[in-house]
């Protein structure tokens, strides 16, 4: 269920933006008059279709990963000469660029969009206030300290830990970061800055402020058992609600490190705390109907502090003010990050597929409508931004060609442009495969 939910909001997600970015080439079209010839979701076998008066027909076909809009072109057709002046070829440099920008651009604005909506609405959150610094970390050599919110990462004002983490992951490669911070409910701004020569920091397995020795105010999860399941290993082995366990030489047992061990599938030796008593027991870990491990218990959730809780918030004018904002920065941010792989400070196997993507999707569609307009507006994003690649299979490479055109005043050589979307296509399904791969990997 959980699989076909995933799938399910996925594809809502990317059909919608696939139309987004397909509709800016074809509004920009229609505006310099050029003919569309069809307006497709998806590719394949059309399954569904209808012509409008201009002759264009709308269709959605089979296979639901993309899209296209088909213009009227001599390069590809023969074109009856009354039809030659709507065709996209005898348009000129501007105009042809103007289509082949407007696809991105439309992921940009509909991210403005979304990031509007998700402000206008509010989104609930969690100020970032550091509850307390890893002895001997990067934070703590800086002078970090406990009960103290963070402001800013390098001047960029940061009002929570997604804000944060972003802001942090672009500074790898470099040698140091200054946070602004303020002790908790004071208004003394500070200034600390944190050496990040011998940082490291893998996205895979931690968060960026966690990794420099961060530990925020957050929702705490206590090992004293709230729920057992009917007919569970725990409920086999004589765990009850209310029971505190810890580890076999009675020190503290943390949830994530419990869930590790459970995963591994081998015996698991506990000590109990019940009503006041000691005692010992053997938890072993059975396959469920999804071959993972478990035990079948539940911790004690203790909710975060009001005084730690807000929700970001604003009225209509500065809603969409911040949604140019977060579009903006959030743009910028994916092109440092993206320029940290070429530089090899990030690696290769952070890289994700459209399978990460989907299991985003089905996260945030089941969390709430604000999360799932949020994620919409990351991928839009994204999708901008990898449009704009110069590979020439992507619109960054037409406007490449384009601006080739207009600097030699006549076109790229068609047999120069075919090695070239032969070597573009290639490239960009080697980059498929990779991400895939890592998307495997991580399942």
């Amino acid at each position: 269920m959980s699989f076909l939910w995933s799938l399910f909001s996925f594809l809502i997600a990317i059909s919608i933006l696939v139309f987004v970015h397909e509709y800016g080439h074809f509004w920009a079209a229609r505006k310099c008059g050029i003919k569309v010839e069809r307006f497709s979701i998806g590719f394949g076998k059309v399954l569904w279709s209808k012509i409008d008066k201009k002759g264009t027909e709308f269709a959605v076909s089979i296979i639901p990963l993309g899209g296209y809009v088909k213009m009227l072109d001599e390069r590809n057709q023969s074109v009856p000469t009354e039809l030659k002046a709507q065709s996209f070829n005898n348009k000129t440099v501007l105009q042809r660029s103007f289509v082949i920008a407007a696809g991105p651009l439309a992921n940009f604005i509909f991210a403005i969009f979304a990031y509007s909506i998700v402000y206008l609405i509010g989104i609930p959150s969690v100020k970032p206030v550091i509850e307390q610094i890893r002895p001997h970390s990067i934070a703590a050599k800086a002078g970090m300290q406990a009960n103290v919110q963070i402001l800013a990462v390098d001047g960029t004002p940061a009002p929570d830990w997604e804000t944060i983490n972003m802001l942090l992951a672009t500074k790898l490669g470099e040698s140091s970061v200054q946070l602004s911070v303020s002790p908790f409910g004071s208004s003394v701004e500070q200034y600390k800055v944190l050496d990040l020569t011998n940082w490291q920091f893998n996205p895979e397995k931690q968060s960026a402020f966690d990794s420099l020795g961060i530990e925020p105010v957050r929702t705490k999860v206590e090992m004293r058992v709230s729920n057992v399941a009917e007919n569970s290993p725990a409920a086999r082995a004589g765990i009850l609600i209310g029971d505190q366990l810890f580890k076999e030489d009675g020190s503290s047992l943390e949830w994530m490190e419990f869930v590790k061990t459970v995963q591994e599938g081998k015996t698991i030796k506990l000590q109990v705390e019940r009503a006041g008593e000691f005692f010992k027991i053997l938890l072993q870990p059975e396959l469920n109907a999804k071959k993972k491990y478990y035990v079948g218990i539940s911790p004690t959730v203790q909710p975060i502090a009001n005084e730690y809780q807000t929700e970001i918030k604003y009225d209509m004018l500065d809603s969409l003010l911040k949604g140019v904002e977060k579009t903006f920065q959030l743009s910028w941010l994916t092109i440092k990050v993206i320029g940290k792989l070429f530089t090899g400070d990030l690696s290769v196997n952070n890289l994700s597929g459209p399978i990460s993507i989907a299991k985003g999707a089905g996260i945030s569609s089941q969390i709430g409508l604000v999360y799932y307009l949020s994620f919409m507006a990351l991928i839009s994003v994204n999708l901008g931004i990898m449009n704009l690649f110069p590979l020439p299979v992507l619109d960054g490479g037409h406007l490449i060609f384009l601006l080739a055109e207009a600097v030699k005043g006549k076109p790229i050589s068609e047999s120069v442009q075919n090695v070239a979307y032969r070597i573009g296509a290639t490239l960009l399904l080697m980059l498929t495969a990779l991400a895939l791969f890592n998307d495997f990997l991580r399942l």
